[in-house]
């Protein structure tokens, strides 16, 4: 970023992960200014965590060649959400406050100073759906402050200006604005540059904005093989820069650290059981039955939560976790576990252990018997808003409708999407007792599950999930993971579903036993459709 030059820059939620600390020590380096207005000190009259904005001088030349002063006023704002997805590392030190709230009194004081335009860096997304006084995504509320020039969003992972939103209310995708806002959202892992463009016209009380464009111009695109195409060329300086710690890296996740068996995979995670989830819920179970072995929850049964990072998506169709048999390495491992959480343990009656699974059942659509080629997969939902509970078994009828809307609020107390969920073949009952081996953006209320918000805990350890993982294979030295029989999707008469996978999951179709599925072919954006006969 240095050597890109970088005027200003914010943070997002995922930069706290490894504690202030660590974060001090990274944004020291920086040779330009981060900004952050809504994350503040713990305590009355806390100071920022980082300057909320700052005005760059800066000089323009207009179209007759005259030059001219100009004030930029950058703003930057992250999801208050921070303290709660991190609590086990924020709590007590920083506190947040909503972004609008805090965008509303700020851009002002901006202005006062100077500012001829003002620039907002918003780690925040595009949703239509208002939740409350303290939003998440909150791109909208945002773009209709008076005051704000330029809106660059993110966080979602989504490209606006793009045919994703052209359905929403006040947005043009055609210019790229919100609410007549220019607004830029670039997509996720450097997939695309924002660009706004800003005419100025120089007037007796200051400059003026005439017009604006927007645009998030791609890196690479695919061709009708479904082919990556660069859009442009590795710059070589950066190339150059990145060399050391790019070696580095690679020669430490290829470590070996044991053997399997099997191929992990995740083509297939979201329509059956999967080794690669099983192994990562043994993993964790192990860790936490040894954690309170002697102690007063020892008696309980431990269940593993696991979930599906890499599943296609907005990553596309090779974004997938596609592990050989033979040797594994610490580049496997984070191929399964993509995010740095820690170590939880939670306490649950039946009751709980059942909401915590009817959450999880929102990311199917609704099937009724007959109905043909109905989407398996509400697209709202991300896939890491799915647990599977490893040590009880459980079907998902989809015939009804989910209990939860795809925010976690209670919709359909009539809904019973769970059936036959058993431990050890007895059907759990409201006053049996489990202790979940789960993670901490989970019990810190990330994805709103019911089950995991009511519980008590019982464990919390500075361990990562992936770290536990790792340590499990390397004791284990040879592990043989298993697509058992822990869960599938009941039986709806006469009804087909879609899924889309990667074009390498017709490699692995012998995993789906039991499964009547039939290949409809890549599609052009170079995903594999299946038909699912349920």
């Amino acid at each position: 970023m240095n050597a890109l030059e970088y005027d200003a820059a914010t943070l997002g939620n995922h930069d706290f992960n490894f504690g202030l600390e660590y974060l001090t020590a990274t944004v020291a380096q920086a040779g330009f200014p981060f900004v952050l207005g809504n994350v503040t000190q713990a305590g009355a009259g806390g100071d920022t965590l980082l300057p909320p904005y700052v005005l760059l001088q800066r000089a323009i030349t207009d179209g007759a060649g005259d030059r001219h002063p100009l004030c930029i006023g950058v703003l930057g704002l992250t999801p208050p959400q921070i303290t709660r997805w991190d609590r086990s590392l924020l709590d007590g030190r920083l506190d947040t406050q909503d972004m609008v709230a805090c965008a509303r009194r700020l851009v002002p004081q901006m202005r006062a100073e100077g500012a001829d335009v003002v620039v907002v860096l918003a780690h925040t997304g595009l949703a239509e759906d208002r939740v409350g006084l303290v939003e998440e995504n909150a791109a909208l509320p945002l773009s209709q402050i008076d005051g704000v020039d330029v809106l660059l969003a993110g966080h979602t992972h989504l490209v606006f200006p793009s045919e994703d939103f052209s359905g929403l209310a006040y947005a043009d995708t055609a210019t790229g604005h919100l609410n007549g806002c220019p607004t830029v959202m670039a997509g996720f892992w450097g997939s695309h540059l924002g660009v706004v463009d800003l005419d100025l016209q120089r007037a007796p009380d200051g400059w003026r904005i005439t017009g604006s464009r927007s645009a998030a111009r791609p890196i690479f695109h695919r061709s009708a093989d479904a082919a990556v195409v660069a859009c442009v060329h590795d710059d070589p300086e950066l190339v150059t820069l990145a060399r050391p710690a790019h070696v580095a890296t690679l020669d430490h996740i290829r470590k070996p650290i044991g053997t399997t068996d099997a191929a992990l995979h995740s083509y297939f995670s979201l329509v059956c059981s999967s080794a690669h989830l099983n192994l990562i819920a043994e993993a964790k179970r192990d860790y936490v039955m040894r954690c309170l072995a002697g102690g007063p929850h020892a008696h309980l049964p431990v269940l593993g939560a696991a979930t599906p990072f890499k599943v296609g998506g907005r990553g596309g169709p090779d974004y997938f976790t596609e592990v050989p048999a033979g040797d594994l390495t610490i580049r496997s491992v984070a191929d399964m576990y993509l995010y740095p959480n820690n170590m939880r343990a939670v306490r649950l009656n039946g009751i709980q252990l059942r909401e915590w699974l009817e959450r999880s059942a929102g990311v199917f659509h609704q099937i009724q018997p007959g109905a043909r080629d109905v989407p398996l997969l509400d697209p709202q939902i991300p896939s890491y808003f799915f647990d599977v509970l490893g040590g009880v078994t459980w079907t998902f009828d989809l015939s009804q409708p989910s209990r939860y809307d795809p925010l976690g609020r209670f919709v359909q107390p009539q809904a019973h999407r769970v059936q036959a969920l058993a431990l050890d073949g007895v059907a759990v009952t409201a006053d049996m007792e489990f202790v979940v081996a789960t993670n901490s953006y989970r019990l810190d209320g990330g994805g709103a599950f019911p089950g995991a918000r009511d519980g008590q805990p019982v464990l919390e350890t500075p361990d990562s999930n992936r770290n536990v993982v790792l340590d499990y294979i390397r004791r284990k030295g040879a592990v043989q993971p298993r697509a058992g029989q822990d869960w599938r999707l009941s039986a709806v008469p006469g009804a087909t579903a879609l899924f889309q996978t990667g074009p390498r999951a017709r490699l692995f179709l012998q995993d789906l036993q039991g499964i009547r599925v039939e290949d409809l072919g890549d599609d052009e954006s170079g995903f594999c459709t299946f038909r699912l006969y349920l």
